[in-house]
């Protein structure tokens, strides 16, 4: 539902143009670095693979329609994404555990090492990124960012009907913040 002109009038013009453009600049930027990491790992792992392992590793091994569901994507687009990985060995297909007709995809050791690899090199990444600000200021930053991916996420389910995506968080959540959504199918 678009935002009525009461609610927008009542909020500064100035500062939601500000707020709208540091977020497409935030994009941009994330998309020329990918937020890849640091050294020879940088931009090594794309973004639908970094999410469909970190999730999988979090979540355990699941359906592809469950994967998709979780992502806020479709199932083919799963499938098209998990394809490269199970064949560079990163996944693995394996038996339902209590439907042995059933397939679920799961994290390799090889696809497990090489996620902690990736995490590695983008922990240091933000470590450098944020370098100077506070502890205080990172998680602070890091919780106003989730809710922000949040209301995003829940956003566009809105308007396609699909329940909130929930992406494969970075690891964990910040104190007080529920996993952050990712919001764009289009992008993933």
């Amino acid at each position: 539902m678009p935002p009525s002109q009461d609610m927008t009038t009542a909020l500064d013009p100035g500062l939601l143009d500000a707020l709208q453009h540091q977020v497409a600049v935030f994009a941009r930027r994330a998309e020329q670095t990918r937020l890849g990491g640091t050294g020879q790992l940088r931009n090594s792992m794309d973004r639908a693979a970094y999410l469909l392992l970190n999730r999988l590793d979090r979540e355990g091994p699941m359906g592809v329609k469950a994967l998709a569901a979780g992502m806020g994507i479709d199932s083919s687009t799963v499938t098209r994404q998990v394809a490269p990985l199970v064949d560079t060995g990163l996944v693995k297909r394996t038996s339902h555990p209590e439907d042995g007709r059933a397939v679920v995809l799961q994290l390799s050791q090889r696809g497990l090492a090489r996620l902690e690899e990736v995490r590695a090199s983008r922990r240091q990444l933000m470590v450098e990124v944020t370098e100077g600000w506070t502890p205080e200021e990172r998680e602070a930053f890091c919780t106003l960012l989730t809710r922000f991916n949040t209301a995003l996420s829940a956003r566009q389910s809105a308007h396609t009907g699909h329940a909130p995506a929930e992406s494969g968080g970075a690891g964990g959540t910040v104190p007080g913040t529920a996993p952050e959504g990712e919001p764009s199918p289009a992008s993933s």
